[in-house]
Order: structure tokens, then C-alpha cells, then sequence
């Protein structure tokens, strides 16, 4: 993959990770605990939206992403 454009998926998923994050629930998830569902707007790049595997959809979660591993960063703002 090109590390422009490998830079430029890196780049929009975390800002879709910090907009589905927004709305989501106070507290952190627990120690080992199951993350709650987060719903993700689909890249408007057809590139991008290929290489996530969510082609054709409005948006996605993170386990419809066609991948191996998901690395999920999670920020404490407080």
C-alpha cells in the first residue's frame, strides 16, 4: 500500500474513532471489558471504503472492518 494513502486511512479512522467516541458513554470501558458498539461513517474515498471491506454502506462498526487486527486508541481527556 502507498504511505500516502496508508497515512490518509490511518488519519480518517482515528478522527471516526473520535467522533463515534463523542457519543458514547462516560465512563471508560473496564479493565478487559467489551468496548460498546461504535457506529462509524464510511470514507466518502472508494479506496478507502475498499480497503476497509464496507463498500456500498453509509456507515460500519468496527467489527465489520475486513481486517486481521483493529488497533483501537483510546484517549483520557480528563
Amino acid at each position: 500500500m502507498r504511505p500516502t494513502l496508508q497515512f490518509s486511512l490511518t488519519l480518517i479512522v482515528c478522527v471516526l474513532a473520535i467522533v463515534g467516541f463523542a457519543g458514547a458513554e462516560n465512563k471508560p470501558p473496564a479493565e478487559g471489558g467489551v468496548l460498546p458498539e461504535i457506529v462509524l461513517s464510511v470514507p466518502e474515498n472508494p479506496d478507502l471504503q475498499t480497503y476497509l471491506g464496507v463498500t456500498g454502506k453509509k456507515t460500519f462498526t468496527i467489527p465489520e472492518i475486513k481486517a486481521e487486527v483493529v488497533i483501537i486508541e483510546i484517549f483520557s481527556m480528563y
